[in-house]
C-alpha cells in the first residue's frame, strides 16, 4: 500500500508541474523582434543593415531560450520554472518564433510566439538572466520523438551538432549576382548536412547559431561534449518584471558584418563553424568566444525596454 501511495504522489507532482502555489506568481516575459529599431515583419524590407548598409527582407527568425532566473532583493538568483504548454515550451526550454509562414517566410509556420511564461516565488526582483540555447542533454537527441518545442526539425542540424539556437534568414538586395530565396535555402540545407564549404555571394544571408566541433563517431551519433557550446548568456540589470519587455534586435549583431558577400570557401553567411571571417564580429556581438578569442564584451542582441 505504501508503494502505491508513493507512486500516486509522484504522478500527481508530474501532472501538476504547472500548478501555481499561493507563494508563487506567474510572469510573462514579452519579447519584441526588431531590425535596427524597426519592428520585425515577414515581407517587410529593411535598409542600412550591416557594414554594407544592405537592404534585406527577412525569411525566418526563431530561437530557443532556457535557464531563466530572476535576481531577488537579497542578491540571489532564483531559478524560474517554465510553464509546460505542450507547444512553445516544456519544463526545460522555450521557443520564440517571429516568422508567420507568409510571403518570403513561406518555409516557416503560421503560428508565432513572442512570450515566455514562467513561475517563480512571489518576491521582488530586480534582474533577469537566461541562456539562448538548448541544454546539452536535450540538444543531442532524436527530434522526431522530442517533446515540443524541440520537435521542430526546422531548427535541428544533426544529432552531432544538435539544434540551431538562433535561426535568422533573409534575402539581400545586392548588386552581386547570387541565389534566389528557394535556391538559397536548398544550398543552406546541403551545407548543414555535409558541412561542405560554399562560395555564396549574394541574395541570401543566414545567421545560424549552434554548437560546433562536437566529438562523435558520425553526424548521427550523440556526442559526449562540444568544443564550442555557443550558448549566449543574457543578463539584464535592472529589470522590472511588471514594466519591462525584451527587445531582440538582430541588426545590432550584424552591424560590423558585410552581409552582401560571403567569404570564399566558407559556409553561407555565418553558420557558427570555426575559421569563418563572416562570424568574427557576429560572435563577438553575441558575447561568445570564437576561434580561441574571448569576446570584447557582453551580448548586444537582447536588451530591456
Amino acid at each position: 500500500m505504501h508503494k502505491i501511495i508513493i507512486t500516486l504522489l509522484i504522478s500527481f507532482s508530474i501532472v501538476n508541474s504547472n500548478f501555481v502555489r499561493a507563494e508563487d506568481k506567474k510572469i510573462d516575459l514579452n519579447f519584441h523582434a526588431e531590425i535596427n529599431g524597426q519592428v520585425f515583419k515577414c515581407g517587410e524590407s529593411y535598409a542600412g543593415v550591416g557594414k554594407s548598409q544592405s537592404e534585406i527582407t527577412p525569411t525566418d527568425f526563431r530561437m530557443y531560450i532556457s535557464e531563466v532566473a530572476f535576481l531577488n532583493e537579497q542578491g540571489k538568483w532564483i531559478k524560474a520554472n517554465l510553464v509546460d504548454d505542450g507547444i512553445w515550451q516544456n519544463q526545460s526550454v522555450a521557443m520564440l518564433d517571429f516568422e508567420n509562414g507568409l510571403g518570403p517566410c513561406r518555409n516557416g509556420t503560421s503560428a508565432t510566439n513572442s512570450v515566455i511564461k514562467v513561475i517563480v516565488p512571489d518576491q521582488q526582483y530586480s534582474g533577469l538572466k537566461f541562456v539562448i540555447g538548448v541544454p546539452f542533454p536535450l540538444n543531442h537527441a532524436d527530434p522526431t520523438v522530442a517533446k515540443a518545442p524541440l520537435s521542430s526539425t526546422a531548427l535541428f542540424w544533426s544529432w552531432q551538432s544538435g539544434y540551431r539556437f538562433i535561426k535568422f534568414d533573409a534575402r539581400v538586395k545586392s548588386a552581386n549576382v547570387g541565389l534566389g530565396g528557394d535556391e538559397h535555402h536548398a544550398k543552406l540545407h546541403n551545407a548543414h548536412q555535409s558541412h561542405q564549404n560554399s562560395n555564396l555571394s549574394a541574395v541570401g544571408y543566414s545567421m545560424h547559431l549552434g554548437s560546433t566541433e562536437c566529438a562523435a563517431s558520425s553526424s548521427t551519433a550523440i556526442p559526449k561534449q562540444c568544443k564550442n557550446p555557443n550558448r549566449v548568456a543574457v543578463e539584464i540589470k535592472p529589470f522590472n518584471v511588471e514594466k519591462n519587455s525584451l527587445v531582440i534586435d538582430i541588426g545590432r549583431v550584424l552591424k560590423q558584418t558585410d552581409i552582401s558577400i560571403n567569404t570564399p570557401q566558407t559556409s553561407p553567411g555565418c553558420m557558427s563553424f570555426p575559421g569563418d571571417a563572416d562570424c568574427v564580429s557576429i560572435m563577438d556581438n553575441l558575447g561568445i568566444p570564437y576561434d580561441g578569442k574571448s569576446p570584447s564584451g557582453i551580448q548586444k542582441l537582447i536588451f530591456a525596454r
